[in-house]
C-alpha cells in the first residue's frame, strides 16, 4: 500500500522560512512602480555584487536570459553552438530560438558536467561559435579548464547558472567565468522567486548595455529601437523585492543543502548505487541525483515510502522527438546512460532529520531487497 507523501521534493514555505514575504509585498506594491522600477535596480545591484561582476539584468525568466544572452552575443543563423544534452533542452530551445545550430557534447562521468577534453576536442575540429557551460544539479563545471579553452579558440562562453546561485570555484562565482552568465529565479531554484524570473550577468560593459536595449523591445530610450531581436522579457517589481529579501540567506540555504547532501552520500557509501560527490563550495546542492541501473523500480519504491522522486532528466537533448533524426550519428555514451539512471531525491532547506532519515531508510530498504 502506497503511503501519503511525507516527504516532498521541495518546500517553497520552508525556503522561504523566517521572512515576512507579505511585508516585502506591500512595500513593493506601496511603491506604485511595477516594471523596472527601484526594486529591480535594488535586487540588480546586490545580485552583481553577490556574484562578483559589473552588471545584473533582470529578465522574465532563465530561458528568456539564455535566448538574450545568445542575441547578445550574435549568434543566430548559420551558427553553431555546442551545449550538454543532458540538461533538459533549455539550452537547446535557446539556440533554435534564435536559429542558431546545437552541437551537442557528451559530459564527465563523474559530474556529469561538461567535459572540458570533449570539449577541447570539438574546439580543434569542428566550427564552433559559442558555448553554454551548464553547471548541472548546483555542481560548477570545470571552468578553470573550459573557460581558458574558449578563450583560446576566441569563442564566447555562456554560462547557465540556474542550478548554481552561490557556487563557487577557487573563490569565483559561478557566473564570474564567461562572456555573460544566466540565471532562473523558478521558485525551487537555490534563490527562487513566487514566480518565474531571470537575470543576465556580465563584466562587460557594452555587452550589459546591449542585454539591457534586448530585454525591453531593443529601445535605447523609449521608442527607439536600437538593435534587433528585442523582446518584452523583464523582472517585475515584485519578484525582485523577493528576491532581494531572500538573496541576504543564500549561502546559509546553500550551506543547509550541502549538509544534507553530504547526509545521504555518506549513508549511500556502499551501495550498488551512485551517490554523487558532494564537494564544497563548487557545489550548491540544487538537487540530490543518484544513479541506478533499477531507478524505475527504486522510484517506484520510494513513492510507497512516501518520499517524493524526480527524474532530471529522462530524454537527451539530441534524442527529443524534434529533432525528427536530425542527430541520428550523434552518440553520446556517457549522457545516454545517465539520462536511463539519474534519479532526484528531496534536498531542500528545512528538510527535517526525521524526513532525511526516512528518504535514507527507503533507499536502503531497497538495496537491501536486491541483494
Amino acid at each position: 500500500m502506497t503511503r501519503p507523501p511525507s516527504v516532498p521534493l521541495f518546500s517553497a514555505e520552508l525556503a522561504a522560512r523566517g521572512l515576512d514575504l507579505t511585508a516585502v509585498l506591500g512595500q513593493a506594491i506601496a511603491s506604485g512602480r511595477y516594471v523596472l522600477g527601484p526594486w529591480v535596480q535594488a535586487f540588480e545591484s546586490a545580485f552583481a555584487a553577490y556574484v562578483g561582476v559589473g552588471h545584473a539584468i533582470g529578465v522574465a525568466n532563465g530561458t528568456d536570459a539564455l535566448e538574450l544572452a545568445l542575441r547578445g552575443l550574435d549568434i543566430g543563423p548559420g551558427q553553431r553552438v555546442l551545449t550538454v544534452a543532458n540538461a533538459g533542452f533549455y539550452g537547446s530551445s535557446a539556440i533554435l530560438a534564435v536559429g542558431a545550430e546545437p552541437v551537442y557534447a557528451d559530459v564527465d562521468p563523474v559530474t556529469l558536467n561538461l567535459a572540458p577534453q570533449v570539449l577541447a576536442d570539438m574546439l580543434g575540429s569542428q566550427s564552433i561559435h559559442a558555448v553554454i557551460a551548464t553547471h548541472l544539479y548546483g555542481r560548477m563545471a570545470d571552468m578553470a579548464v573550459i573557460a581558458p579553452l574558449c578563450r583560446a579558440a576566441g569563442v564566447s562562453l555562456i554560462e547557465d547558472c540556474a542550478q548554481a546561485h552561490g557556487a563557487r570555484l577557487a573563490g569565483r562565482a559561478a557566473g564570474a567565468w564567461g562572456d555573460v552568465a544566466c540565471f532562473s529565479f523558478y521558485p525551487t531554484k537555490n534563490l527562487g522567486a513566487l514566480g518565474d524570473g531571470g537575470a543576465l550577468v556580465t563584466g562587460i560593459d557594452a555587452l550589459a548595455d546591449r542585454l539591457r536595449a534586448l530585454r525591453q523591445y531593443g529601445w535605447g530610450s523609449k521608442y527607439e529601437v536600437v538593435c534587433r531581436g528585442g523582446r518584452n522579457s523583464r523582472l517585475d517589481e515584485l519578484q525582485a523585492a523577493v528576491l532581494a529579501a531572500k538573496l541576504p540567506g543564500l549561502d546559509v540555504a546553500n550551506a543547509e543543502r550541502r549538509a544534507i547532501a553530504a547526509r545521504y552520500t555518506a549513508a549511500f557509501a556502499d551501495m550498488s548505487l551512485q551517490a554523487p560527490v558532494v564537494g564544497a563550495d563548487e557545489n550548491v546542492a540544487h538537487l540530490y541525483v543518484i544513479r541506478s541501473p533499477r531507478r524505475d523500480a527504486l522510484r517506484m519504491h520510494l513513492t510507497a515510502c512516501g518520499v517524493v522522486s524526480d527524474v532530471h532528466y529522462p530524454v537527451p537533448d539530441h534524442r527529443q522527438p524534434m529533432h525528427v533524426g536530425a542527430y541520428a550519428d550523434v552518440h553520446l555514451p556517457v549522457s545516454e546512460a545517465a539520462c536511463h539512471q539519474v534519479l532526484t531525491l528531496p534536498c531542500f532547506p528545512g528538510m527535517t532529520d526525521s524526513q532525511v532519515s526516512q528518504v535514507i531508510d527507503a533507499v536502503t530498504c531497497f538495496e537491501q531487497e536486491a541483494v
